[in-house]
C-alpha cells in the first residue's frame, strides 16, 4: 500500500508521518517495518550489555542477539502492561536472560571440546538477574533509553521548537529567559515542550520502564 507523507518542514507533517496516534509499540505489533526498526534501535544496545554481562562471548552475543529478537516478533502480541509492574524492559530481559540459558543448557550436550562441563559450569554462574551490577544501573538504563528515545523523535520537530523544548525541559532554564533567546512568546515555548513530551508519551510511552 502506498504511504503518502505529508510535505515536510512543520512540526504537524512531519509528527503525521510517523503513525499519530498509533503508539510505536501498537505499530510494531502491526508489524510496521519502521515501527519495528525504531523498537530494535531502541533496546538493541541493552539486549546486547545483558548478553555481555552474563559472560558470553562475541560470537554466542550475536547468536543470543537474534533469537531474543526473533523471540520478541513472534511474542510481541502477547505483551501487555497487565499489572503495575509490568515492564517492556522487564519483559525483553526476561527473554534474553531465558535465551542466555538456553545457550548453556544446549552446550551441556555438545562434545567436551565445545561446552561439556565448562558450560554446566557457565550455566550455574548465570544469575536470575544478570550481573550484580545489574540492579544499580537500572537508572542508566533509563537514561539511555530515553536519550535515545528523544534523538528519534528529534528530526520531526522545528530546530526552534525542539530548542525550546531541550532548554526547558532538559536543561531546566526558564520559560521567559528561552522566550526571550528564542524570539518566543513564553505560551509558545510552553506549547513547543508540551508537544514535544505529548509525543515521546504517545509514541514511545509504553516501551518505557
Amino acid at each position: 500500500m502506498t504511504h503518502v507523507s505529508p510535505s515536510p518542514g512543520s512540526d504537524a507533517a512531519r509528527s503525521s508521518s510517523t503513525g499519530t496516534a498509533r503508539s510505536l509499540l501498537d505499530r510494531a505489533r502491526a508489524r510496521d517495518p519502521d515501527a519495528w526498526e525504531r523498537m530494535v534501535a531502541l533496546y538493541a544496545p541493552l539486549v546486547l550489555r545483558w548478553c555481555r554481562s552474563s559472560g558470553l562471548a562475541e560470537a554466542d552475543t550475536a547468536d543470543v542477539f537474534q533469537e531474543v529478537f526473533q523471540a520478541v516478533a513472534t511474542r510481541l502480541a502477547s505483551f501487555r502492561h497487565t499489572h503495575s509492574g509490568d515492564t517492556f524492559r522487564g519483559w525483553l530481559r526476561t527473554i534474553t536472560r531465558n535465551k542466555v540459558h538456553d545457550l548453556f543448557r544446549r552446550r551441556e550436550h555438545e562434545p567436551p571440546g565445545v561446552g561439556g562441563s565448562d558450560a554446566r559450569d557457565w550455566l550455574s554462574q548465570v544469575p536470575q538477574g544478570f550481573a550484580p551490577a545489574e540492579v544499580s544501573s537500572t537508572q542508566s538504563e533509563e537514561s539511555e533509553l530515553l536519550h535515545r528515545a528523544l534523538t528519534m523523535i528529534q528530526g520531526d520537530f522545528e530546530p526552534r521548537t525542539w530548542a525550546a523544548f531541550w532548554q526547558t525541559a532538559v536543561e531546566g532554564r526558564s520559560t521567559a529567559d528561552v522566550a526571550a533567546d528564542l524570539g518566543m512568546t513564553s505560551g509558545a515555548v510552553r506549547v513547543a515542550k508540551s508537544r514535544v513530551l505529548h509525543r515521546l508519551r504517545s509514541d514511545l510511552g509504553d516501551l518505557f520502564g
